[in-house]
């Protein structure tokens, strides 16, 4: 081991399955199999530890370590170790010593997988600084429970409590500010600038800083929630004031009417008083005329009787003469629907004679027309023979006709060769539409595929998506081929294993741009990324292609293991990009197994010696140590694949175009072809017309003699069936009169029937009103008793009623009497033997004794209370209601203002408290951060940034840097810089914070990674003279390897870790006896 001189070294990590030596003067951090020797700390710490510093860390079955145990310095700790021997296990073991969360180192989720592969329990044991006696916090973590368990200073405790004293130490394992783990280095960057100022008040400012940030952000909150209900309660108010106004004169105009009601009321209770007195007088009347008519009923019944008998005689009379009218009626009934029939026969046979006389006046039309038809047709025949007389004779045509038939089917045969060819065209024309149509359905099934990809890029990286079309679109301006981002071009033979070359390909790498060219890569990078201002990524593929390289053994060899293809056979991409994936990632040498894999995965990382390794779900990275040759695993699950799911054959796209293209071009020569051919066609028909049109008029000058003579014949024939076509007018007139004469012999006959039955009818009417004068007389001596009897009962009715009627006006009144008294005493609220109260009577004095005179009065009174119209009593106790919520509600409005003022007075005063001190943080970090970058000739400035003053919650702080002289200052953030200009940048704002800092220690991991040797060393230097300071806080930077010639300083301790084959076992190890030898070879070396 080789170290600067005069530098302080503390021993490495070792590893061992035995207890740790409990021997004070020997320190023996270990790792499993392995051992070194640590460097000696010549010089004991210059300065003191501060209050939470760490003073030990242990470790049992953690990640990489068996047991191990580190002693860091109180100022700055340099861990330095190749990689995978350890060091970021530390920063682990810091993290979940105090309380941390898994998920913060970005490693895994769950505590459990932090224990050593195979071990079920481990243990982490930090032991902290304190001036009233060390801390020492252990967290035993269990596997199979994935569960911690807790101790402070060997006593068995919750994390609750752990999490407690780490605050109280003013430890802040979340806050990147503090604590920045190697996967978490370029989230620094990624921090908004209100997270920023939230980290940096934990980690720096005074404890009450972020307190006061958080009082700030929950007065301001509460003053607005305060100044809105001030607001709407205030509008309230007014509304109420103003209602109350419009409802005054209401109210006052309801009392006045309150005034003439109960005037009314009074009234009202003497009333049935002077009512009752009137009453019982009239009940004394009615009863007296009562007894008189009672007397004078009982005299009027006993004149009916007579009477009665002598009505009854004469109804028996009446109802023997009307059965007898009934009779009569009957008969005549029977007449005359006889007389009816009678009638109605009649009537059938005048119209049977009209029918007659109809037919044969038809007959007689007819005759005369056909007379005119014959003489017509012998005119026409007239006309036919004279044409055919000067018709002379045809001469011989026939020869012509010959030869234009013999044309005319030589052009028919052309014609129909013609059509036959036209038809075999369409046939062709519409099996290759048909073809297109379907080439055109797969094209934009492809498309459609295509466009989901490019939707999820759009969505995900805009500026990606915009410089894909922009690449569409100029591609001229590029000498080789370009190829879309890889997430495009990548096909999946099974969307089911996307998620292996997802997880496989960064997603920096998926969205990037591959080039054939460097040339043409920089012309792209320029007008994208510099004149559009995207952030894309691009890279070139190798020269030498890689897409077929083989890979080092053959799938047959890995199938025993479960393994079924290399990554490469899993999809389809151009031969740049796989040329590419070949040589970056090597994906056809990373074979892909199933769960079969996953099972014996032990078996698989030791016999076949594979560097990646993918199973069902998880995927596992191998390495072997450098110094030991031993295997170490890790392992992590696969996530979910989000962009190739879909998968679209770009290669039979381009097939389908191809085929789309050359089926173009057969349609446009059967277009072509077709319009020839109706061209000719065309022609043809034309030659045809004309053909047919000379025969056609050959044919009828050779046919005009015959279908004349054919007419003439015709027409002939025609008259002599008019000819033989004759009626015998005289004979049908005679058929007629005869039917007519014998009609009207039968209807006189009818005639003489209906004269018998209308004297038979009459005879029986006479009859009828005989009886009928009869009844009448009966029926008028009846009505003459009973209209007497009716007299009389009328008048024994209505003396009988008059009774009635008297007898119940009695008991009317008499219930009325009582009624009246009733009510009269429960208006005065009186029993039944009380008296009537002295001040009714006093009030009743001064009121009328008469009922037309309180009714006048009641009437005026009401009047007057009815010229109030439209009150309600509910408006009074609304208004008053609303006078007590308004003096309420000016009451709150008093109260919620006065609380208005107390919480900007509040806010006022820690707004000062908060702001002052802050802005003058901020303006100490500025000056270091600049004076940082000035000593490397950058820029860089920090400030404190909000929009409004008042938004408390919006407050950031701002980190701009500049690396360049050509350009401005830019804000950080996780896209304008490069990786290694957001790694200086973290580094110099963290060393900004460590004069500041009031943490205890801070922990740095690999952030030097990223930078350039120039850039390392500087920020080496600005760590050794900002850590080693008097008075500054624990620090923990952790590399694996270091610059040449570097400047260390008396305070640092070198931390380093080892691990190998030769390594000594943990009790072995005497830190005293090494001292003692390195001792003597240093005295002996002069004299050799």
């Amino acid at each position: 081991m080789a170290t600067p001189s005069r530098k302080t070294s503390t021993p490495g990590p070792l590893a061992s399955k035995r207890p740790l030596p409990r021997d004070p003067s020997s320190e023996v951090p270990s790792k499993r199999k392995s051992s070194a020797p640590p460097a000696p700390r010549l010089l004991q710490s210059s300065g003191p530890f501060v209050e939470g510093s760490i003073v030990r860390i242990a470790m049992e079955n953690f990640l990489t370590y068996d047991v191990c145990e580190v002693a860091p310095g109180p100022h700055l700790n340099m861990i330095i170790g190749a990689n995978g021997t350890g060091k970021s296990s530390i920063v682990c073991a810091i993290c979940l010593g105090l309380a941390g969360k898994p998920a913060f180192m970005g490693r895994a989720d769950k505590v459990g997988f932090f224990v050593k592969r195979g071990c079920s329990k481990g243990m982490v044991e930090i032991e902290l600084f304190r001036t009233s006696g060390n801390l020492v916090i252990t967290r035993e973590i269990d596997v199979a429970k994935n569960q911690s368990f807790w101790f402070i200073n060997k006593k068995s405790t919750t994390q609750k409590v752990v999490e407690e004293q780490v605050a109280a130490l003013n430890i802040q394992v979340g806050n990147l500010c503090q604590f920045l783990p190697q996967d978490k280095v370029g989230e620094f960057a990624k921090l908004s600038k209100i997270e920023l100022l939230e980290a940096t008040e934990k980690s720096i400012g005074p404890p009450e800083m972020h307190r006061y940030h958080c009082e700030l952000k929950n007065f301001r909150e509460k003053e607005k929630q305060l100044e809105t209900s001030c607001k709407e309660k205030t509008e309230y108010l007014e509304k109420m004031i103003q209602r109350n106004e419009r409802y005054k004169q209401d109210v006052e105009r309801f009392y006045e009417r309150k005034r003439h009601l109960d005037l009314i009321e009074m009234l009202e209770a003497k009333r049935p008083w002077v009512e009752y007195e009137n009453v019982r007088q009239e009940y004394e009347e009615v009863k007296l005329a009562r007894d008189r008519v009672k007397e004078e009923v009982r005299k009027l019944k006993e004149g009916q009787i007579p009477m009665t008998l002598r009505i009854e005689e004469i109804e028996k009379q009446r109802h023997n003469l009307e059965a007898r009218i009934k009779e009569k009626a009957m008969d005549i009934k029977e007449t005359s629907q006889k007389c009816k029939q009678r009638q109605d026969v009649i009537e059938r046979k005048d119209k049977h004679i009209e029918e007659l006389q109809q037919a044969l006046t038809v007959k007689r039309n007819e005759e005369h027309d056909r007379q005119r038809r014959i003489s017509n047709t012998r005119k026409m025949i007239e006309d036919l023979q004279n044409e055919l007389k000067t018709t002379e004779n045809c001469e011989n045509l026939q020869p012509q006709i010959d030869a234009i038939t013999n044309d005319l089917r030589r052009v028919q045969d052309e014609k129909a060769l013609c059509e036959g060819e036209i038809i075999d065209k369409r046939r062709e024309k519409e099996t290759l539409e048909k073809e297109k149509k379907n080439v055109e359905e797969h094209i934009v099934r492809f498309d459609n595929l295509m466009n989901q990809k490019e939707d999820k890029l759009r969505q995900r990286y805009r500026d990606t998506y915009d410089a894909v079309l922009w690449l569409r679109n100029n591609r001229n301006k590029f000498k080789q081929r370009v190829c879309e981002p890889i997430m495009l071009t990548i096909n999946m033979k099974d969307n089911k294993n996307a998620k292996y070359v997802e997880n496989h390909i960064p997603l920096n790498d998926l969205r990037a741009f591959v080039f054939e060219s460097q040339e043409d890569m920089e012309v792209f990078l320029r007008e994208v990324r510099d004149n559009k201002k995207l952030r894309v990524n691009a890279v070139v593929a190798p020269r030498v292609s890689h897409a077929d390289r083989a890979p080092s053994r053959s799938l047959n060899e890995l199938k025993p293991y479960g393994f079924f293809s290399y990554l490469r056979e899993l999809f389809d991409a151009p031969d740049p990009v796989m040329s590419y994936l070949c040589c970056q990632y090597h994906i056809h040498e990373v074979p892909v197994g199933t769960e079969r894999t996953r099972e014996r995965i032990e078996r698989v990382i030791q016999e076949t010696r594979l560097k990646q390794i993918y199973t069902a779900e998880e995927k596992y990275v191998v390495k072997t140590s450098f110094y030991s040759n031993k295997v170490i695993s890790i392992n992590t699950s696969l996530k979910v694949a989000q962009f190739l799911t879909v998968t679209v054959d770009l290669e039979q796209r381009r097939h389908l175009e191809e085929q789309l293209k050359e089926i173009n071009k057969k349609l446009q020569a059967v277009e072509s072809d077709l319009i020839a051919l109706h061209e000719t066609n065309k022609r043809l028909e034309h030659k045809d017309n004309e053909l047919r049109q000379k025969k056609k008029e050959l044919l009828e000058r050779k046919t005009k003699k015959r279908q004349l003579e054919q007419k003439i014949s015709s027409k002939l024939g025609s008259l002599k069936l008019m000819e033989q076509d004759t009626c015998n007018l005289e004979e049908e007139e005679r058929k007629a009169s005869a039917k007519i004469k014998e009609i009207h012999v039968q209807k006189a006959k009818l005639v003489t029937e209906l004269t018998d039955l209308i004297k038979s009818c009459t005879s029986l009417h006479i009859k009828k009103v005989d009886l009928i004068l009869q009844n009448t007389t009966v029926i008028s001596e009846k009505n003459k008793l009973e209209s007497d009897y009716m007299a009389a009962s009328s008048q024994l009715r209505v003396t009988e009623q008059h009774f009635i009627e008297l007898d119940e006006n009695r008991q009317r009144l008499l219930q009325k009497c009582k009624e009246l008294m009733k009510r009269a005493r429960q208006v005065c609220n009186l029993g039944a033997e009380q008296t009537v109260p002295q001040e009714y009577q006093t009030a009743f004095q001064d009121l009328p004794n008469t009922l037309d005179e309180i009714d006048a009065l009641l009437t005026e009174e009401r009047s007057r209370a009815s010229c109030f119209t439209g009150l309600n009593p509910t408006v009074v106790e609304e208004y008053t209601k609303r006078e007590e919520e308004i003096e309420q509600l000016t009451e709150e409005l008093k109260i919620k203002k006065v609380e208005l003022d107390q919480y900007r007075e509040s806010i006022s005063q820690v707004k000062e408290r908060w702001l002052n001190p802050l802005k003058e943080l901020v303006e100490k970090i500025n000056e270091k951060f600049s004076s940082f970058f000035s000593s490397m000739q950058c820029a860089g400035e920090v400030d404190l940034h909000t929009e409004n003053e008042e938004d408390y919650d919006k407050y950031g702080i701002r980190i701009r840097v500049k690396f360049r002289s050509s350009t401005q200052l830019h804000e950080l953030t996780p896209h304008h810089q490069s990786g290694g200009e957001r790694s200086v940048s973290t580094m110099l704002y963290l060393m900004a914070l460590q004069e500041l800092n009031r943490c205890p220690f801070r922990v740095v991991d690999e952030i030097n990674q990223g930078m350039d040797p120039i850039n390392e060393r500087r920020v080496f230097e600005m760590v050794v003279n900002t850590a080693c300071k008097e008075n500054t806080s624990q620090y923990f930077f952790i590399t694996p390897k270091l610059l040449q010639n570097l400047p260390y300083s008396e305070k640092m301790t070198v931390l380093f870790v080892y691990n190998g084959p030769h390594m000594l076992e943990p009790n072995r190890w005497n830190l005293k006896a090494f001292q003692r030898r390195r001792r003597r070879i240093t005295f002996t070396q002069p004299s050799q």
